[in-house]
């Protein structure tokens, strides 16, 4: 790690240690005075601002000065273990931190990261569901991580037992690349059985964290995990989950990131798709049935450049507009032609294939000619 990275991080760590240095004003300081390392060099000797909140606000910055000369062999040693590891640092302000999770409320201003982020991860979508799966459920993360990941896109989600260790498992094994945000340490694995899945990860993708090492996996920790799984992603896909399920919450964050959010619809008598269910009533997610449906939804979104194989929205056509666009190809054909093949009538046949100029399916050519597109 760069010398000026290692004391800008040490500072960042320094100020997130003063109590009311949160996030969000941490950022606002940035802002004004430019870096972490200018917020070191405020005058504090000068007389404050009348106003008692500024006053405050220096009070802070010099007790994170002081701070700052006793912690920093602490953070240092931090550095150290996390590079033994093989892990990296990545802050706010570097260039490898993912741009969807920047534009979030209340962005981790640390990420310690197991693994490489890629470009490519920005064309993500998050997994999300219960623990204990219903056969169900476990077919359709299945289905849908596998289809997703053969359009280049990245499989975000949080390590945890169930809907969560499928989407992992199906996109490694799909040769696709996935994220695991986890609610502790990277050198805590939780759960302990996914150990190996842990190490899979981590060779197709990356574990993430803004937990410093030796962090436990404690249940405050995970609704905090929860918005940087909705916030990296492009939106979120919810499979079977319980109305009070760390799902919810995840999606509950989408929204109010105004990031996409996709549930599938479940068996009204089982517990595990009351949450998915109830997500699609309030119209707080889309109701999804197919991959495609959320491939559609995201078109404007993912870069064509990636290669992703944006498929075109399901038509609903009458029997007589199926019947005649299955006569037609990239070669214009004529309308007495297409009357005759598809024993219409020409004005019938012109009243449909005008339905279809309007869905989009077809051209119109000079001389009464008609083409697919």
């Amino acid at each position: 790690m760069e010398i000026s990275k290692v004391n800008s991080f040490i500072k960042l760590r320094t100020l997130l240690s003063v109590d009311g240095l949160g996030i969000m004003k941490i950022l606002k300081l940035v802002d004004i005075f430019g870096s972490i390392d200018n917020l070191f060099i405020i005058d504090t000797s000068s007389p404050t601002s009348n106003d008692k909140n500024s006053s405050k606000l220096i009070q802070k910055l010099e007790l994170a000065r002081q701070k700052y000369k006793t912690a920093f062999s602490i953070y240092e040693n931090e550095i150290e273990q996390v590079e033994n590891i093989g892990a990296k640092i990545i802050t706010f302000w570097d260039n490898e931190y993912p741009q969807h999770l920047k534009n979030i409320y209340y962005p981790p201003l640390i990420l310690y990261v197991l693994g490489d982020i890629t470009e490519n991860d920005s064309q993500s979508i998050s997994i999300v569901g219960t623990r204990t799966a219903t056969d169900y459920g476990k077919s359709l993360v299945t289905k849908f991580t596998a289809s997703l990941v053969k359009q280049n896109i990245s499989i975000v989600s949080g390590l945890a037992r169930g809907i969560d260790s499928i989407a992992h498992k199906t996109a490694i094994k799909n040769n696709g690349r996935t994220l695991a945000i986890i609610g502790s340490g990277l050198d805590v694995i939780y759960p302990p059985e996914n150990k190996k899945l842990f190490h899979d990860i981590i060779e197709q993708g990356a574990i993430i964290s803004e937990f410093p090492l030796g962090t436990k996996p404690d249940a405050q920790n995970f609704p905090k995990r929860n918005r940087i799984i909705a916030g990296i992603s492009l939106g979120t896909l919810v499979i079977e989950t319980r109305n009070n399920g760390g799902a919810m919450q995840t999606a509950k964050h989408a929204l109010d990131q105004n990031k996409e959010v996709f549930a599938i619809p479940g068996n009204l008598t089982s517990e595990q798709s009351n949450g998915t269910n109830s997500l699609i009533q309030r119209n707080g997610a889309k109701l999804v049935t197919d991959p495609d449906d959320i491939l559609v939804e995201l078109q404007l979104k993912l870069k064509p450049e990636i290669g992703i194989n944006i498929p075109k929205p399901k038509l609903d056509l009458s029997l007589f507009e199926e019947k005649i666009l299955n006569l037609l190809d990239n070669t214009p054909k004529q309308i007495d032609k297409i009357a005759s093949e598809s024993s219409l009538s020409i004005s019938d046949s012109l009243i449909n294939l005008l339905s279809l100029e309007f869905k989009g399916v077809v051209q119109q050519l000079p001389g009464k000619m008609f083409r697919k597109i």
